[in-house]
């Protein structure tokens, strides 16, 4: 029975399912949107807003609380110096979750994982790859200039050796 279990397997050992989990709050915050399967990206939601939770409280004792997670010192200060403060005033709910479709490769569920309240110039300015890339797709093509001819000297002499032969 699974009485007081509470989260995803993932397929994964403990120690493997932390240090991904671990891996993806830093990317999140580093980034601060990212494309997952959406299994994962519901589990990195309830990772990220307890994370997000420390650095609100701002003590130092949160702050190595939240250093056991986060490895990456500037990460670490951009949460508890912009994050904090840009969450400073909302109760709770830090994350959004958008499924995006089903991968190429193997149909998975995917899904798009953001901070909420994200600055406009980081919002349009801090594309992820598929953006671009669909981007560039939307772009009109502009037509290919012809390159000049080059001479043909050595096809016309290559003609008249076959014709005198």
């Amino acid at each position: 029975m699974k009485h007081r279990v509470v989260g995803r397997r993932l397929d994964r050992t403990t120690e493997h399912r932390t240090a991904m989990l671990r891996n993806m709050v830093t990317s999140l915050f580093r980034h601060e949107r990212i494309v997952t399967t959406t299994p994962k990206a519901k589990e990195l939601k309830r990772f990220a807003d307890k994370v997000i939770t420390l650095a609100k409280r701002g003590s130092a004792h949160h702050r190595r609380l939240a250093n056991r997670e986060i490895k990456d010192v500037e990460v670490l200060n951009k949460l508890f110096d912009a994050l904090a403060g840009r969450f400073k005033t909302r109760p709770g709910g830090y994350t959004r979750i958008v499924r995006v479709g089903r991968r190429a490769g193997d149909n998975a569920d995917m899904a798009v994982i953001e901070l909420l309240d994200r600055a406009p110039a980081e919002a349009e300015g801090g594309e992820g790859e598929g953006e671009k890339k669909a981007a560039k797709a939307k772009e009109p093509k502009a037509p290919k200039a012809k390159a000049p001819k080059k001479a043909a000297a050595k096809p016309k002499a290559k003609a008249k050796k076959s014709a005198d032969e």
